[in-house]
């Protein structure tokens, strides 16, 4: 029997925020790989182990969720005043599929980290102890963020006492600043309204916010869809027609939002836009089992992400809400109670996260300036992976 030997390519193994995946160099990747196609594709699903139809990507370094089902390629940038360019993917996990439609915020905060370990960086902008910033270009949405990583001895600091609820573990705090975070060219409100009426045949009508900050979010209240927004993901992932409904909703928002033209095109378009489901503060008992009282945050915020109930809230999901909540009469802001701050702490599945968010009203049109959260991340581990030769 022929057999064709694995290959092995440099790759480090990362946590951001409350994900976690495996980041590459553009330049250590096969020559075939180093430009979007086919051949990227089949060789970043056999890296992470995908398509498996037992859904637990044993073969492959893949977790089984969408938080650890992901890829990240940097490389030098070419942008002007930049450090590096990011480029995420996000991997699904039954399907022969990888989304390049937008951006993961918590993977983000690992990317700074990396860069200045692998001299994307200028050694000169990085100070023996203090705050490096490290200026990053967002390939899939084309826009800025600025990561401010610590440095201790000239060094990246990991460690620390920072919580995020969602990581077991503390480590260092990390700043990250999404600016003008609109996806691409889009409108921050794709529809032209704050609030439209969403027809979803077979399912209802919803009042929904459609927001393209971070990343394409559809927001819906909580009590609509028959829900308080305590729910933990056994509430959700567990009820296929639960599921089933929040995809229909999904894809018929993706349309009224012109991320597609035809319903069957968000089959391949898992990644975006997300669905969220909001309410008003309430005491809770997070997945962790702590208490959450409601006097701590300014509203609950469930969001769904490659078809399930994530277990934290993505960090893109985040910016959108930290923009919705600064704008008056979102649904979003609404549920905080109508008020406007430069901040909102908004409570999840796993905890409570703060985000602040910045937007402008410019001859009647929103825009959104700036996005604004702190995360950590941590390097698991590095060397090479393997795969076979012959699978891209």
């Amino acid at each position: 029997m022929s057999s064709v030997p694995q290959i092995k390519i440099l790759a480090t193994y990362m946590r951001g925020g409350t994900s976690k995946g495996v980041f590459f160099s553009l330049n250590d990747l096969p020559e075939i790989a180093q430009v979007p196609g086919k051949a990227r594709d089949q060789l970043l699903l056999r890296v992470i182990g995908s398509p498996d139809p037992y859904g637990k990507q044993t073969d492959g370094m893949g977790g089984a969720t969408s938080s650890t089902s992901k890829v990240v390629i940097l490389s030098d940038s070419n942008q002007k005043d930049h450090d590096v360019d990011y480029l995420f993917g996000q991997v699904a996990i039954d399907k022969s599929f990888i989304d390049w439609s937008g951006n993961c915020g918590n993977v983000t905060a690992a990317v700074g980290a990396f860069a200045i370990e692998h001299g994307l960086v200028d050694a000169a902008r990085i100070s023996v102890n203090g705050v490096a910033e490290v200026r990053i270009w967002q390939r899939n949405i084309e826009k800025s963020i600025v990561a401010h990583i610590p440095i201790t001895d000239g060094a990246v600091q990991e460690t620390g006492d920072f919580e995020l609820d969602g990581v077991t573990f503390p480590a260092a705090e990390i700043k990250v600043e999404f600016i003008d975070p609109a996806a691409g060219d889009g409108a921050l409100f794709p529809t032209g309204n704050l609030i439209d009426e969403l027809e979803v045949p077979g399912v209802g009508n919803f009042r929904a916010t459609m927001i393209n900050a971070g990343i394409p979010t559809i927001f819906l209240n909580a009590k609509n869809l028959g829900y308080n927004g305590t729910e933990l993901q056994g509430d959700i992932n567990g009820d296929p027609e639960a599921l089933a409904m929040f995809e229909t909703i999904r894809a018929h928002g993706a349309m009224r939002m012109g991320l597609i033209k035809d319903l069957r095109e968000a089959a391949k378009r898992q990644h975006t836009p997300k669905v969220a489901f909001i309410a008003a503060p309430a005491d809770y008992i997070s997945s962790s089992g702590k208490p959450i009282a409601a006097e701590e945050i300014d509203l609950l915020v469930r969001a769904l992400s490659m078809g399930l109930l994530h277990h934290a809230m993505m960090g893109t999901a985040a910016v959108a809400i930290g923009i919705a909540a600064s704008i008056p009469g979102t649904l979003v802001n609404l549920a905080a109670g109508g008020k406007i701050g430069d901040s909102v702490r908004f409570g999840h599945p796993s905890g409570t996260l703060q985000v602040g968010g910045q937007a402008a009203l410019v001859d009647g049109v929103w825009f959104a300036e700036k996005a604004i959260m702190s995360r950590s991340a941590r390097t698991l581990m590095e060397g090479w992976v393997r795969v076979p030769g012959d699978c891209f």
